[in-house]
């Protein structure tokens, strides 16, 4: 992949961020980049063409990420440890945190099947890959989903209020949430030490013991290139 055809992908992510999914013209995008629009079709197949692209170069990012974090903490590594990894990438603009983009990638979603359907997949992606993390500490596939969905509501809702929490807050409500009410270790069953415990504790809905206590331990692009 051309540096040329990334800068195009990546412009178009700005915009889609900044103004929404009717901010994705051609020779707006050529102009800020200072591009002709030769460049544009030398790389894409007009404006479905570079949608598909954008898209596509969205998601790779977005799960990349992720699934990136998650393996520098390493194989061994206790869920407390990958969601530690993780809450340190909760930075402004990045692909774990980008409020604007997420919520322009969101509504953009409620109107286009295509985009609707990369959204499904990247929240299940995503999903998984916390599971993955969660399941070995936990005795059921349905008690890793549930863990796995903390988290991942938190930064969706995250992004969705106005205006949206910002990075530090975030980084705060998931060491608060998640790494300090996490196991420490994923390599034994969660039956037979305290690891499974403390993972269930975190499902649990009495009010006494949910995270957020204080006492908490735990295109439609209009092309224009005509």
């Amino acid at each position: 992949m051309s540096a040329a055809r990334d800068r195009w992908l990546d412009e178009g992510l700005k915009i889609l961020a900044e103004e929404g999914a009717r901010g994705l013209r051609i020779d707006r995008i050529a102009t800020r980049l200072e591009l002709s629009k030769g460049s544009f079709h030398h790389h894409f197949d007009g404006a479905e063409g570079y949608k598909k692209a954008l898209l596509a170069h969205f998601e790779r990012l977005s799960i990349e990420t992720l699934e990136n974090a998650i393996a520098e903490a390493g194989e061994s590594a206790g869920v407390r440890a990958v969601l530690a990894q993780l809450t340190n990438l909760v930075r402004p603009g990045t692909a774990l945190y980008f409020p604007s983009l997420d919520v322009a990638m969101r509504a953009w979603a409620t109107s286009d099947p295509e985009v609707r359907a990369v959204q499904a997949r990247l929240d299940e992606a995503r999903l998984s890959a916390l599971q993955r993390v969660w399941r070995p500490a936990v005795s059921s596939d349905e008690e890793a989903r549930t863990a796995a969905l903390l988290p991942y509501l938190l930064a969706v809702g995250a992004t969705v209020v106005s205006p949206p929490v910002d990075a530090d807050q975030l980084r705060s409500l998931y060491e608060r949430c998640c790494c300090r009410s996490s196991p420490t270790t994923s390599t034994r069953p969660a039956r037979t030490d305290g690891a499974g415990d403390a993972a269930r504790q975190l499902l649990r809905p009495r009010a006494e013991q949910m995270c957020l206590t204080a006492d908490s331990t735990p295109l439609a692009i209009r092309s224009s290139s005509r």
